[in-house]
């Protein structure tokens, strides 16, 4: 190919290197030269235009980035149309991507105008994402460049897609008194949701108490029946004797391996049992974030066969963070987007204010129902992904009126201390790797699931890196979330100081958003109470 000015008697046929606007004539990047155009150009008083003309067995570049991605066919891999000497690459099943790095860099270094970027190898795709593209640089190549670039794509190993096996998998989950049914709940579906996306099935569940020779007995009826048995313990997995991995021996099966090097993830256990793969799964796959579970699954169902040799080499790259592009697992049926923020609902105080016969005023009733109940079914009922209800003052009258609600209630025994305590036992009980703590006051009877709503999503807009903060339009008030980055500096708090300090320190920027009256409604006294038409716990 000969690139560079050209005189227009020689131009006919040559490609134009920029896009022309003369008059009523318009004509785009690599347009083709006719005799017609050169007249039109001529006569606007043109001399030369900047083309490239092909040399023979030249191709143009869509014809170049046709060619190149012909070679994915069988690969699992569909093309767009070329243009402007682009393809982008699609999965054409939902399965897992794999990617040579070596071949890739080989083809990527045959020559500088031809182009190849794809997706990390691995990486779980559903079916119709984009797993790579092909960019021709030059308006054309020379055929010996694109006859070696086509061989090395033509090479099986370069890059493709490993479909999903619809897989049967069955379900032990461990029990002991401090894990809650609607935990072991929400695991199964979760589960449940996470084996749909790849076209498999969860085909029994069975609950057990946490107990070698218990567990062991169902991972091998289920290995007998199952493609794959995945147990939930109650209990983190500390030493490669605890219970999971000593039932799976006793089922008579192997452990390959306890413990990665992907958090999170960690405390996986991966092991076999009458040939069938058994996977003990960390604490951080009951919640839908990516995680460590999902790449061992994931290459489980597409075929492969991971081993403790595999395992070890996924520590680069095994820091996960909450990346907006990166493909994740979401629970089906949940309210709005994932927000990655937790809220810790403050209800360990004395409520000095109300007075004995009055009683406590997180116990008052707003319409037949306690306030702290009231609270936590507005917090339950938001985006957020979890709720920690702090007790301490009047702890089980408090965590009696939620009896029957899904939060996560936790005492603080140091309530009489402050706030600050409060704060630190609620983050504590919050789970791994959230984003942001929505701390919620147990007084507030004018605030709505849509108030949190607001806020949740205006930290998700600000990317998790602001303080948010309700306000009535005018004045600042409550609810405020922090973001994760700051959780550290709360466990330096001391004394009755709670978030006000982190938020006027001036660290992190710091959003208000105008829900209302509701953000400074609170009810410290009898009067309050009644004058946002409740009723004190003891009626008066």
């Amino acid at each position: 190919m000969r690139f560079g000015p050209v005189g227009l008697d020689e131009a006919e046929g040559a490609l134009l290197a920029h896009a022309l606007s003369v008059g009523t004539l318009k004509l785009r990047k690599g347009h083709v030269l006719s005799q017609s155009d050169l007249m039109l150009l001529e006569q606007a008083g043109m001399k030369t235009v900047i083309a490239a003309r092909l040399e023979p067995g030249d191709a143009s570049e869509d014809e170049a980035a046709a060619a190149l991605a012909s070679a994915f066919r069988g690969a699992n891999i569909d093309a767009a149309n070329a243009a402007t000497g682009r393809v982008n690459l699609h999965a054409a099943r939902a399965g897992l991507f794999r990617a040579d790095r070596l071949m890739v860099d080989h083809l990527n270094s045959i020559d500088p105008g031809i182009t190849f970027a794809c997706l990390g190898d691995r990486t779980q795709v559903a079916a119709g994402d984009m797993v790579a593209t092909i960019k021709i640089i030059p308006l054309a190549v020379s055929a010996n460049s694109l006859k070696q670039a086509g061989s090395a794509i033509s090479a099986p190993a370069l890059a493709r897609v490993l479909p999903f096996r619809p897989s049967r998998a069955g379900l032990v989950a461990t029990r002991l008194p401090a894990l809650k049914t609607s935990v072991m709940d929400k695991t199964r579906d979760l589960l449940r949701d996470r084996l749909a996306a790849t076209g498999s099935k969860l085909v029994e569940e069975v609950r057990v108490d946490h107990e070698t020779e218990a567990l062991a007995s169902e991972i091998g009826r289920l290995a007998r029946k199952c493609d794959m048995v995945i147990v939930f313990g109650a209990s983190a997995v500390t030493d490669p004797e605890d219970v999971i991995p000593a039932a799976i021996r006793a089922a008579g099966g192997l452990v390959e391996r306890v413990g990665m090097p992907v958090d999170p993830g960690n405390l996986l256990v991966l092991g076999s049992c009458q040939g069938v793969p058994v996977v003990g799964a960390p604490g951080c796959a009951r919640s839908p974030k990516e995680n460590g579970f999902d790449w061992i699954v994931a290459r489980i169902l597409a075929g492969e066969t991971p081993d403790s040799r595999d395992i070890a080499r996924m520590g680069v790259g095994g820091l996960l963070k909450e990346i907006p592009t990166r493909p994740q697992p979401r629970q089906a049926g949940a309210r709005g987007s994932d927000s990655g923020v937790g809220v810790v609902l403050l209800a360990a105080g004395r409520s000095s204010r109300m007075g004995e016969a009055a009683g406590h005023k997180l116990l008052a009733r707003f319409d037949g129902e306690p306030l702290i109940r009231r609270m936590t079914r507005v917090a339950l009922a938001s985006k957020a992904r979890s709720t920690v209800v702090v007790t301490g003052h009047r702890a089980d009258d408090i965590s009696a009126s939620l009896d029957d609600l899904d939060a996560n209630v936790v005492v603080n025994p140091d309530y009489a201390s402050g706030m600050a305590s409060s704060l630190k036992t609620g983050l504590e009980a919050l789970e791994d790797k959230t984003g942001g703590v929505l701390i919620l006051l147990g007084d507030m009877p004018a605030l709505t699931a849509e108030h949190l709503d607001a806020l949740i999503d205006a930290f998700a807009e600000s990317g998790g890196t602001s303080i948010i903060r309700a306000s009535d339009g005018e004045r600042r008030g409550n609810p405020v979330i922090l973001p994760r980055a700051a959780f550290s500096e709360v466990s330096t708090l001391s004394g009755d100081v709670g978030a006000r300090v982190l938020v006027e320190s001036g660290a992190w920027p710091v959003i208000d958003v105008p829900i209302g009256p509701s953000a400074r409604l609170d009810v410290d006294t009898p009067e309050a109470v009644k004058a946002a038409g409740g009723e004190t716990e003891n009626g008066d």
